[in-house]
């Protein structure tokens, strides 16, 4: 639930649950002072006969006034039956009845009146002019409230008239526990408005307590403390955007140190790869300075060993630029779409001639249709294709050397496969191949490898293709190079 619903939820509580109590509260004090609901209705219904019985039925205590008038100014009346019998029909209209009491016995009874246990137990007589309403009391099923007054009829002898009305259970109720349930709807606002306020505010305030703690433990460099997301809120939609800032920033940082580690392994790399023909180098130089290469064939092998490592130093440090410009994405690829079958074809060709120079025997099994094609850099291609031929050369141990090549196409893709006989790849070197300066020969002696830069040049080559290059190798039998790259139609 969002944040926004959860505020206008609890903003209508707060509004409806208010006019809820409001209204509970009218009706008590409405049955606390006027003794039955269907006056509410009285009170607002259209039928003038209705206006006219709410008065009537607010008049109960004036007829008792009146009655009290005629016992002072006209007291024979008051023996008449037929007044008794106008006045019942006028307390009808209110829900009311009439018991008239004359000495000790009964004068008049309202027709409609049933219980005749309340007549045994009606208050006594006290003394002319005496009003009073008593407590509402239960007899049989019913609950009578009855209101007396006392007065002399024209013999002298004392007498009462009682308008008894007929409770309900819960006018009664409503009446005896007024102050109770006043409070206790007080108390029941003020606590939902308290529960309401503490949870609503529970729910936003103790997300962004925590957001603000793990942002305090990231401040202090701890990037391991986890923000746990609880909701699917606004509040907990920030803690996942912040949690995988966290992590991106720990991976980000992460990557720095291991770029750091990176550079540092790099120069020390570079710096031990040109030393040695560096050192090899100065050694000739001194040698030539110092008259050691004292004939003319001497000096002619001096300066062609100084001219092999300037040239090896020439090409390590092509490579070594080559392979920065790719890793930071400044060299562009001159791409163009090409028929692969004739492009490895003529590879195919060039392989089978300068190979059989070097006495190794070349095989090709091309298995694609003329017009494959693919969006390729024909240079950097060579370039992939040319450090996979070098590196089976440089270690082939065998006394008949192989280098079989097999191209075939599958799922859009033209896969191309180099595999030799050399001496092959050990197992744990295997994974580190393709990373910059790795060699399987620690020693790194340039005799036995290269500058460690050529199979990390042929991934970002074959990479910035769309394409991909592995290797599969087997101790002391040789080792297979498997390229891939995506054709195109058309």
């Amino acid at each position: 639930m969002s944040i926004r619903l959860k505020l206008l939820l609890s903003y209508a509580a707060m509004l409806f649950i208010p006019l809820v109590m409001i209204i509970i509260t009218a009706i008590l004090l409405t049955i606390v002072f006027r003794g039955d609901l269907q006056n509410i209705r009285d009170t607002y219904s259209k039928d003038p006969s209705a206006i006219e019985n709410k008065f009537e039925n607010q008049g109960a205590n004036q007829m008792l006034k009146e009655i009290k008038r005629v016992s002072e100014n006209n007291p024979a009346l008051l023996s008449n039956p037929a007044y008794w019998t106008d006045v019942d029909q006028e307390l009808s209209s209110s829900r009311s009845y009439l018991i008239v009491r004359k000495g000790n016995d009964v004068l008049f009874v309202s027709p409609a009146f049933q219980d005749k246990e309340l007549l045994n137990h009606l208050h006594p007589y006290e003394h002319p002019g005496k009003m009073e309403k008593a407590a509402p009391q239960r007899y049989g099923n019913e609950i009578y409230e009855a209101n007396r007054l006392d007065f002399k009829f024209a013999d002298n002898r004392p007498g009462s008239m009682f308008v008894v009305k007929t409770l309900s259970p819960f006018v009664h109720f409503a009446q005896k526990f007024f102050p109770i349930l006043f409070t206790s709807l007080l108390l029941i606002l003020v606590l939902t408005h308290t529960l309401l306020t503490y949870f609503v505010s529970r729910s936003i305030i103790k997300p962004l307590q925590a957001l603000k703690k793990a942002m305090k433990r990231m401040e202090e460099g701890d990037l391991d403390y986890e923000v746990q997301v609880t909701g699917k809120d606004e509040i907990g939609q920030l803690s996942a955007a912040f949690e995988s800032m966290r992590k991106q920033l720990q991976q980000s940082i992460n990557t720095q140190l291991q770029y750091e580690e990176n550079r540092k392994e790099l120069i020390s790399n570079i710096s031990h790869d040109l030393r040695t023909p560096l050192t090899a180098i100065r050694g000739y130089v001194d040698g030539l300075e110092e008259g050691v290469a004292d004939t003319p064939d001497k000096r002619k092998k001096y300066i062609e060993i100084i001219s092999s490592k300037a040239e090896e130093m020439d090409q390590l440090i092509d490579e070594l630029f080559l392979y920065s410009r790719l890793d930071l994405n400044r060299l562009p690829f001159n791409f163009e779409i090409i028929d692969m079958h004739d492009f490895i074809t003529d590879w195919s060709e060039e392989l089978d001639f300068e190979l059989g120079k070097k006495g190794v025997r070349f095989s090709s099994s091309i298995d694609l249709e003329s017009g494959s094609k693919a969006s390729v850099d024909r240079d950097k291609i060579r370039r992939v294709f040319n450090n996979i031929i070098d590196n089976c050369l440089k270690y082939m141990n065998k006394p008949v050397n192989r280098i079989e090549l097999r191209v075939h196409a599958a799922n859009n893709l033209v896969i191309i496969e180099v595999e030799d006989n050399g001496r092959g790849i050990n197992p744990e070197a295997l994974p580190f191949i393709f990373e910059r300066f790795y060699r399987a020969e620690p020693s790194r002696n340039s005799d036995t490898g290269g500058s460690g830069l050529g199979l990390a040049i042929s991934k970002q080559i074959m990479d910035g293709h769309g394409g991909t290059i592995q290797a599969a190798s087997t101790h002391g039998e040789g080792t297979c190079i498997t390229m891939t790259l995506p054709t195109r139609r058309g």
